[in-house]
């Protein structure tokens, strides 16, 4: 009878809300979300009166895919993509960082700043380029530089309200026992904040990649999204998905990358995350 109920609490543990669930449970459920588009995929792209130019199937791109590895630098194009990501997403961080733990601690720096970070990060990414082109030239500076704008403004304002929401009774208990401004940041709004900034600067990561492909417009020679583009002029739409795949297959990983960072430095939070 207490095997059954505990089966029952198990099953039911699915549905409670915020409520851990067995790790066997995520991944077999997580590896059902990820193949369950797949199947839905493949069906779709083998039905008749489907053409191929459209549609391709998986098979298909994955054959692509391989012939992209072996004989048309997919390694390469990898490789510089990830880093011009990296390179602009972490050129935002230095910058973004300080500047939103500012924004977010002091009402005369937000009343400063806030209004025209907002103004900004309205503003897309790629009506930038020709002023980038004009100002930066046309080199890998260039392409940076689009990741940079497109992620920077929204990271200073997510970095500012992470630091809001560090409790004023902290911030308040250590004025009360001296502590200088520079010790409550220091030692009370930075700790605090952690955990938050870590998934701010995860989810800007993502934001980052997505930008890949309006940077690679920059005359670009090399990378993912310059694959795609000129897989796009030449109607070879298995590589378009060979290329998006990639993308997507990248962010994952450095996602879950992410996740195993803040799982490991906040241990006590892991049932959140």
């Amino acid at each position: 009878m207490s095997a059954r109920k505990g089966a029952e609490g198990g099953r039911s543990a699915l549905w409670q809300i915020r409520t851990a669930i067995d790790p066997r449970q995520y991944w077999l459920l997580a590896l059902g979300g990820l193949l369950a588009p797949l199947l839905a995929w493949g069906l779709a792209s083998s039905l008749d009166g489907v053409d191929k130019v459209f549609l391709p199937g998986p098979a298909d791109v994955l054959s692509r895919m391989w012939s992209w590895a072996v004989e048309d630098e997919l390694a390469g194009d990898v490789a510089i993509s990830t880093w011009r990501v990296v390179a602009g997403w972490a050129l935002s961080a230095v910058i973004a960082l300080p500047l939103g733990l500012f924004i977010g601690s002091y009402r005369a720096v937000q009343a400063l700043l806030e209004p025209l970070t907002d103004f900004i990060r309205y503003m897309p990414a790629v009506a930038f380029i020709p002023l980038v082109m004009l100002w930066v030239g046309i080199e890998e500076g260039s392409k940076v530089a689009i990741i940079f704008i497109g992620t920077f403004f929204q990271m200073v304002l997510m970095v500012a309200e992470d630091v809001r929401r560090v409790p004023l009774a902290q911030i308040e208990a250590a004025q009360t026992m001296g502590a200088s401004r520079g010790e409550i940041i220091e030692k009370v709004i930075v700790p605090s904040a952690k955990p938050a900034l870590l998934d701010t600067l995860r989810v800007t990561m993502g934001w980052a990649w997505t930008y890949l492909v309006v940077a690679e417009l920059v005359a670009a020679n090399s990378g993912l999204g310059y694959a795609v583009l000129k897989a796009q002029r030449f109607l070879q739409t298995d590589k378009i998905f060979a290329g998006i795949l990639m993308i997507g297959l990248i962010g994952l990983v450095i996602d879950q990358g992410f996740r195993l960072l803040h799982r490991k430095a906040f241990p006590y939070l892991a049932g959140r995350h």
